[in-house]
């Protein structure tokens, strides 16, 4: 039986581990009507970073591997056939060790990451390449009110800026240290664009910090803020490792592990 690791906590990944447990041949999104399961064996691996999970189907591990050696280990230990890494878009600490880690156990390796945002007519977009440009960019600017998208993990960066009032929405609450300032959400997406409209107008923002995740669970705050006026400070995306293979899609993911298998 073939083993796939999936390094999920994207819905991404949980699409892909859905379609394989359900018995889906590598390459189709369903199993034909009549025909038996595919035979994979399906682990998905999560962070642990979100206190309640989505959890996907199949077998799943819970926490870090210990760096590129251990997830190494791991895939000679467990058998695994393809390592699949749908990793969030910024995680770039778990993709580069997933880089290191396939190349020294021999397994193949994909990395699916969704299309990333592209801006349209009436987008007012303030391009940046990290979370601290990202601060230096709004210390400097003439907003008074941001709603912060970039996850409860980076606030850090922003917490000296005491001049400025924070809108932060996450799906636990934000941990220490954090901007002085701070207006919490706690919800988990996907948002409606109407949704989005009234938290802008509830909470005054007249800027919107976020990073650029790309797919449709958050896109809504990109409209809302194309709609208002609102400038949107928007942190490109880490590179792939070189060399890595990538797929933008779970119909793409399937295909990879279909011409791997065959």
């Amino acid at each position: 039986m073939r083993h796939v690791l999936i390094l999920g906590g994207t819905t991404e990944g949980r699409s892909l581990a859905e379609a394989l447990v359900a018995g889906a041949p590598p390459g189709t999104s369903a199993r034909p009507e009549g025909d038996a399961a595919y035979p994979l064996r399906v682990t998905s691996s999560l962070a642990g970073r979100v206190a309640r999970p989505v959890m996907p189907p199949g077998e799943v591990r819970v926490g870090g591997f210990g760096g590129a050696d251990g997830l190494a280990d791991w895939l000679r230990e467990h058998r695994v056939d393809a390592l699949i890494d749908a990793t969030h878009p910024f995680a770039e600490t778990m993709t580069a060790n997933a880089a290191l880690a396939a190349a020294a156990s021999h397994v193949p390796l994909l990395r699916l990451r969704r299309p990333g945002w592209v801006p349209v007519a009436g987008d007012d977009w303030r391009l940046v390449a990290s979370l601290d440009e990202a601060a230096a960019l709004l210390a400097d600017g003439p907003w008074q009110r941001v709603f912060l998208t970039t996850g409860r993990m980076g606030l850090a960066a922003f917490a000296h800026l005491d001049r400025l009032r924070f809108l932060v929405r996450s799906v636990d609450p934000p941990e220490p240290p954090c901007p002085r300032q701070l207006d919490t959400v706690l919800d988990r997406g996907p948002f409606t664009l109407e949704g989005e409209r009234e938290l802008l107008r509830q909470y005054a923002i007249d800027v919107v910090v976020t990073k650029d995740s790309g797919g449709s669970a958050t896109v809504s705050k990109l409209a809302a803020a194309r709609e208002a006026g609102i400038p949107v400070v928007m942190v490109r995306r880490p590179p792939t490792p070189e060399g890595v293979e990538t797929a933008g899609s779970v119909a793409g993911a399937l295909d990879w592990l279909r011409r791997r298998f065959a």
